[in-house]
């Protein structure tokens, strides 16, 4: 969220932050504790966020944001301006649309004040060079950036509305229009800009019989094919001002029938700052989500290993379900997609006569890790470390010559993010080689995860 923010430079950001809250408190229905504050954080490579004035109680409210006033397709004007009905666009690009009109609406948007706030350049992933992905190299993570998809859903269902209603979308200063290969970039530049947006700081608006719920944040790139299974999406002011941390989140959002309330889940100190929290996720798209990367996410780190992976160690010409029996077994009890690993290991062993006995049974192996599924995961993993082009012990010793976050701005501050989020993978890679090693037996898998023969550093717990 603000973290990976860039935001105007002193006076313009404390007038900016008092005028927000001036407008915020001034809209109807909105309540705001005079215990919380909202704070310049940026010295401590934060950006903005929300700072307990004095002591607070757990349970108790620190503000509630009446539904009318989120930043979502009802409450804009924009849907009575078109004839189209724009919520079929589904939930990502029809808000993508209704804060592109209210941002190119100027000082005359409603949400104006809470537009001045909210930055305009990011680090997620979706704004990295080429060459700035390449420090990536070997994650799992780059092919869920999804630029090109993203591209061609807003000149396929964006475009089009904004081109042929220059009145409603006008032009931004020095362009004619969004025709052309210059008006393309930008309003693609526009586009992306309001959907990393969303991508950060919107939250799942529930219908209000569906409150008690935390909204949780379901999203790949900008636009997911399951769109009509998701619940419209919206800019809470001030709740998406939160900074996130796993280990302290002490704040939490309700959905209420008429409003969505933020309260303290444990007693707040006074100078405290609040935080939310994103659920566990790694720091790989804690990264591309939200363009910044803390330690306190570490321990959701993951490696991903994609099935033709495992196919191809375990010997299989290829990944094709059709053509493979092995998987089709596994296809018809839906553990294929799920990603049951062990379960996959187990049945791509099995040998020809147990196979057979199982498929006639139409029945999978129950999951084991002997030496031929552990020895067939190690060589998943050994290959899998092979495509980051560097060892955890080289990228130990890099990132300690490297000056923390807040020093750092542009291609270095990427480099470093970078840098955490190749260390956090090759980490697991080496928990899990590590614990494949006595069932394999030999002492190489825990070498070839280091880049040398020995590591002192504690292995974490493995996730796929």
């Amino acid at each position: 969220m603000s973290s990976s923010a860039h935001f105007p430079d002193p006076p313009n950001f404390q007038q900016q932050s008092d005028e927000f809250i001036s407008w915020l408190e001034a809209s109807p229905g909105v309540r705001v504790n005079s215990k919380i504050v909202l704070a310049d954080l940026r010295s401590s490579g934060a950006g903005r966020g929300v700072v307990a004035r004095t002591n607070i109680p757990e349970g108790e409210e620190l503000f509630s944001i009446p539904r009318s006033v989120i930043l979502t397709v009802q409450n804009s004007q924009l849907k009575s301006l078109l004839a189209q009905d724009i919520e079929q666009l589904g939930p990502w690009l029809s808000l993508m649309l209704v804060m592109l009109y209210e941002y190119l609406q100027g000082p005359q948007s409603r949400w104006a004040p809470y537009f001045r706030i909210l930055p305009t350049r990011f680090d997620t992933l979706m704004f990295w060079s080429q060459a700035e992905l390449q420090e990536l190299q070997g994650s799992a993570i780059v092919d869920k950036i999804g630029k090109e998809a993203a591209d061609e859903s807003i000149l396929e269902s964006i475009a089009p509305i904004v081109r042929a209603h220059p009145d409603i979308f006008p032009p931004i200063k020095g362009l004619d229009s969004y025709e052309g290969e210059v008006g393309t970039t930008v309003l693609l530049e526009l586009a992306h800009t309001m959907g990393s947006l969303i991508m950060a700081y919107a939250f799942d608006i529930e219908k209000p019989e569906d409150d008690n719920e935390e909204p949780e944040d379901e999203d790949e790139n900008y636009m997911t094919d399951d769109e009509d299974e998701q619940l419209p999406k919206g800019m809470v002011p001030l709740a998406d001002l939160l900074n996130a941390d796993a280990d302290r989140n002490n704040a939490r959002l309700y959905q209420e029938e008429e409003a969505l309330v933020m309260k303290a889940i444990k007693p707040i100190q006074q100078g405290e700052e609040i935080f939310n929290d994103y659920g566990e996720i790694p720091r790989a798209d804690l990264l591309r989500r939200y363009g910044y990367v803390t330690d306190n996410y570490a321990q959701y780190d993951v490696v991903e290993i994609s099935l033709g992976d495992v196919c191809q160690a375990a010997g299989l010409a290829n990944s094709d379900v059709e053509s493979q029996p092995r998987l089709q077994l596994l296809d018809e009890h839906d553990l294929l997609d799920d990603g049951y690993l062990v379960v996959l290991l187990t049945t791509l062993t099995l040998s020809p006569e147990d196979f057979e006995q199982r498929k006639s049974k139409n029945k999978p192996p129950k999951p084991s890790m002997d030496a031929n599924q552990a020895g067939t995961l190690a060589k998943v993993l050994q290959a899998k470390l092979s495509l980051y082009g560097s060892s955890l012990n080289e990228d130990v010793q890099l990132l300690a010559s490297i000056p923390p976050q807040p020093a750092l701005e542009g291609s270095a501050r990427r480099r470093r993010m970078a840098l955490q989020v190749r260390i956090g993978e090759k980490e697991v890679i080496q928990a899990v080689l590590s614990m494949l090693e006595p069932i394999v037996g030999g002492s190489s898998l825990k070498r070839s995860a280091n880049g040398d023969s020995h590591d002192s550093r504690q292995a974490k717990t493995p996730r796929f």
